[in-house]
């Protein structure tokens, strides 16, 4: 994707406006292949998810920019209290931003430094034009950076600490120099950076092991660990800039405070031992002896300079960064994790959350109402008690949070019953949805396996008094067991719904009823169930089972030769096969005995077939960097493709429009468009 393609800075509700009145004309090729035109999708929520780090504009303390964990930089002209996406720095969607510098003397010029989770990767990148672009600054490619700073007596002088050490660039971040030893043991993986307020020569560096100081710019180190318990992470130093010499720093292991320059420290009391991991540190900058503590088990306060702490927010907030707005000290924001941005204007005693515009979801599954079309529903996951269910009444563009009763679990599945019931499989079992209440119901009772049949007598058996007909004792509710795996599929055929889980595939009518086991199923590890009509596609990574008498025997079909790992089935309206998967997608006209690929339809990677009856149409999908997605159209063959400017998860249509769901981005909406006429020709070929 182009940067200017991604440049989706429209706020949701002009984005609507946009959504409405859109219409392009999309070129054609010259064969049965129709290229829509690149214009990205719209997003449109649900709001919220992990939110990173915060920076003010020093010339505009309403102007805020926020950075993400999947590579976005958002801003907000209110103060916080809507957002915009600018741009994702890197084309990638695996930097997490957890460091934003704006320019003193020049608010347009800002930096972001970003670092990959599970990986030494990372990088600085710089923006002339505030945010709107990025560009990656050289000289510190990949590196890991963890903490950023501006020296406030000398903003062109930045300190930057990384998992290799600490550099320096004198020169606004141009140019860079390690400072640290090349190859310490000691000095790396810094976590966090402070600058003395008055002299830019005086550096703290708290590392994953203990913090450091250096009085000469870098040249000289020594450790500064009295008082702090040994080998305890260093997240965050502050320093109070009217008293260089107090130091606040916290840790792993609490919250220290030192009153002669970092030499000597001692541990505050008032935070409760297990919260631990206190993240960031922020003073007051309207007044210095309130100081708030951002840990994984909420917001701490002390307003006399560290004596006594009150936690105002409850245990389960997870805190990444903390804003005081100078302008006004009890205008107070968060950046959590899943929450997404909490704002406060009582000095932090009470929080909402304000994040219009802020969506950085992991959406997996999705159902719309069958009545209702435009009613949908989409699950998430890594969200907790944020996350959940959220729900739609007007095709994606508006959502509100359907979590009550899941218990923060990971909703893997969505699906509706033939009487209308929404049904969620999650990380840990069956949920049904009430309307009435807005909340979900545990299901899943599991009824107890029919028992054997008796074998029938032989015709030269000898006569025997015929045995009265057994009597089942009847199995009370309480007593039945209950579905407790992961669900990762829900499909229907007919009447029947299946639940495609870790312990095994079930089916029921009514959800709300206890559950069958399906027997005749080889013991696999099966993740994917499609149907239509009477005959049912059950696969796992590797293997096929198909059954084609509603699920009442089943038997296994090859997958084709090319396809090493299945990462999607479906099955059309004229009952033909599709699976798809690392080497890309196939089909089979002969339940399975034999498989070809679709001319024209090339992609690898496939992560979701789906099947849309209203259009006759297969929708397919792709993982890795393509932004890319297909449509084809069966009775003429017909193949269509849209470069939709985000990496898609899978795509519905809503009416006449699509959604697509990224992979951490939430929903993203179909601009109108009026593609011209496609030539037919035949696709589907032996």
């Amino acid at each position: 994707m182009m940067d200017a393609a991604l440049n989706l800075s429209k706020s949701a509700n002009s984005s609507r406006s946009v959504i409405r009145r859109f219409t392009l004309l999309a070129l054609c090729s010259a064969c049965s292949i129709c290229c829509l035109a690149a214009t990205p999708w719209f997003p449109f929520g649900p709001d919220g998810g992990d939110a990173r780090a915060f920076a003010a504009d020093p010339h505009d303390h309403t102007h805020l920019y926020l950075g993400a964990a999947n590579g976005w930089i958002y801003d907000s002209h209110n103060g916080g209290q809507s957002w915009k996406r600018l741009a994702r720095v890197g084309n990638r969607d695996d930097l997490v931003i957890d460091n934003i510098l704006v320019d003193p003397a020049d608010s347009k010029h800002v930096l972001a430094g970003t670092w990959v989770l599970g990986s030494v990767d990372g990088g600085l990148f710089v923006s002339n034009d505030g945010g709107d672009t990025w560009t990656s600054n050289p000289e510190m490619q990949h590196e890991s950076i963890r903490a950023l700073a501006a020296a406030p007596s000398d903003p062109k002088i930045i300190i930057a600490g990384t998992l290799e050490g600490v550099f320096r660039s004198s020169d606004n971040g141009v140019h860079w120099k390690l400072i640290s030893p090349a190859g310490s043991t000691e000095i790396h993986e810094v976590e966090s950076i402070a600058i003395d307020p008055s002299n830019p020569q005086i550096i703290y560096a708290g590392t994953w092991h203990l913090p450091w100081k250096s009085t000469d710019g870098g040249a000289n180190w020594h450790n500064i660990k009295q008082g702090i318990i040994e080998d305890s992470d260093v997240f965050s130093i502050i320093v109070d800039p009217k008293q260089p010499n107090v130091v606040y720093a916290s840790a792993c292991s609490g919250i220290y405070k030192s009153e002669n320059g970092g030499e000597q420290f001692a541990k505050i009391q008032g935070i409760p031992t297990t919260a631990r991991r206190t993240r960031v540190l922020m003073q007051d900058p309207s007044n210095l002896t309130t100081v708030f503590a951002g840990t994984t088990e909420g917001l701490f306060r002390t307003t006399d300079a560290g004596s006594i702490w009150i936690r105002t927010t409850a245990d389960d907030v997870i805190i990444n960064d903390i804003y005081v707005d100078p302008a006004n000290s009890q205008h107070v924001l968060m950046a959590t994790d899943r929450g997404g941005v909490l704002t406060s204007n009582d000095g932090g005693n009470s929080f909402t959350q304000t994040n219009a515009g802020f969506s950085s979801r992991q959406i997996v599954s999705y159902v719309a109402d069958a009545q209702h079309p435009a009613e949908i529903y989409v699950g998430v996951a890594n969200d907790k008690q944020w996350g959940g269910v959220f729900y739609s009444s007007d095709g994606g563009l508006a959502w509100s949070q359907r979590a009550e009763g899941l218990d923060g679990r990971d909703v893997f599945s969505l699906a509706q019953a033939a009487n209308g019931t929404i049904v969620a499989g999650t990380e840990h079992g069956l949920f049904v949805y009430e309307p009435a209440s807005q909340s979900w119901k545990r299901a899943g009772e599991i009824l107890p396996p029919p028992p054997p049949e008796k074998p029938k007598r032989g015709r030269g058996a000898r006569a025997a008094r015929p045995e009265p007909p057994a009597v089942h004792k009847a199995v009370a509710r309480h007593d039945l067991g209950m579905i407790e795996g992961a669900v990762m599929t829900l499909s229907r055929s007919g009447d029947q719904l299946y639940a495609v889980t870790s312990d095994g595939v079930f089916s029921v009518d009514d959800p709300a009823k206890p559950w069958s086991k399906v027997e005749g199923l080889p013991e696999e590890p099966w993740r994917y169930l499609a149907a239509s009509d009477s005959k049912m596609l059950l696969a796992s990574l590797h293997s096929l089972t198909l059954s084609t008498d509603a699920g009442k025997t089943w038997h296994a079909v090859p997958v084709s030769r090319e396809l090493t790992q299945i990462g999607a089935v479906a099955i059309d309206g004229s009952g033909n096969l599709w699976a798809g998967g690392r080497e890309g997608i196939y089909f089979s006209t002969d339940n399975g005995a034999t498989w070809s690929t679709s001319k024209g339809l090339f992609v690898n990677g496939v992560n979701n077939i789906f099947y849309d009856k209203a259009g006759d149409r297969l929708l397919v999908t792709a993982n890795g960097s393509s932004t890319f997605a297909f449509s084809l159209h069966l009775p003429d063959q017909t193949m269509k493709y849209w470069d939709t400017g985000w990496n898609l998860r899978f795509m519905r249509p809503v009416g006449d429009y699509l959604v697509g769901i990224t992979r951490f981005d939430g929903v993203v909406v179909e601009p109108r468009m009026v593609p011209s006429k496609p030539q037919s020709a035949a696709l589907l070929t032996h």
